[in-house]
């Protein structure tokens, strides 16, 4: 598939008939890379893009065969969303008496920076099984773990999700970087892979820097080159 049908396939944003310049074309990846522009989303209580989408609703349907209700806790998610739950975390840590690159660092152990979210894509969710009673804190590593409510769950993902093209991309791995281990995060990989390999290409000063990010002024070329290394390349393999 050339670039152009990628766009009109995956993106859904261009109107027929009309004829894409190079830089259109790179105008729109950035905007819906960074979650300035959402791709067409489908799905109910989910909102990936199609293909994505299907393969969550026939995952759905093969785990309830099994006692397994998938939901969706979060799926995708826009820049200002994200923007909200970084600058949420931001005050919680100040007020906890964090100072500085301290809270920036805390940050980062479970939230993207705001135009930096696999969620800004609509290839990635997170997940929980509402066939068990609901924890105050779904999205907690120890409900997945052995003994936990979300158990059952984790070991029938940890099973089959592979065969509906979803991959846990936060693994339990220790010589994995970035951030901690997320049993809960899914990508869909064969939409995220060749958009995370564009990511790679974005220019942080000029598509994702804000002034609206608390602490942005601790956030420089540096930090950017760490975060990009350990964080949006610390993933499953399987997904690089």
């Amino acid at each position: 598939m050339d670039r152009r049908g990628f766009l009109y396939t995956t993106f859904g944003v261009l109107a027929l008939g009309h004829s894409i310049t190079a830089q259109e074309e790179s105008d729109t990846n950035i905007l819906i890379l960074t979650g300035r522009k959402s791709p067409k989303l489908y799905g109910v209580n989910h909102r990936l893009q199609k293909d994505a989408a299907d393969a969550f609703e026939k995952m759905q349907v093969a785990a309830i065969k099994d006692g397994v209700k998938l939901f969706s806790v979060s799926s995708h998610r826009n820049f200002n969303a994200q923007l909200r739950i970084w600058n949420s975390k931001y005050d919680k840590f100040k007020k906890q008496g964090l100072k500085g690159k301290e809270i920036i660092e805390k940050i980062i152990e479970y939230s993207a920076f705001p135009g930096a979210s696999r969620h800004h894509w609509g290839t990635d969710l997170d997940i929980s099984d509402l066939n068990v009673q609901q924890p105050g804190d779904p999205l907690n590593p120890k409900h997945f773990l052995e003994g936990g409510i979300y158990h059952k769950m984790y070991a029938w993902m940890q099973k089959n999700s592979n065969d509906f093209g979803f991959y846990e991309a936060y693994t339990n791995d220790k010589k994995r970087k970035g951030f901690k281990f997320e049993p809960w995060h899914y990508s869909y990989k064969a939409l995220s892979r060749p958009l995370l390999f564009e990511f790679k290409n974005v220019n942080f000063t000029k598509n994702i820097k804000s002034e609206l990010i608390k602490g942005n002024k601790y956030i420089d070329k540096a930090f950017w080159d760490r975060y990009m290394e350990e964080y949006v390349l610390g993933i499953n393999k399987e997904l690089l």
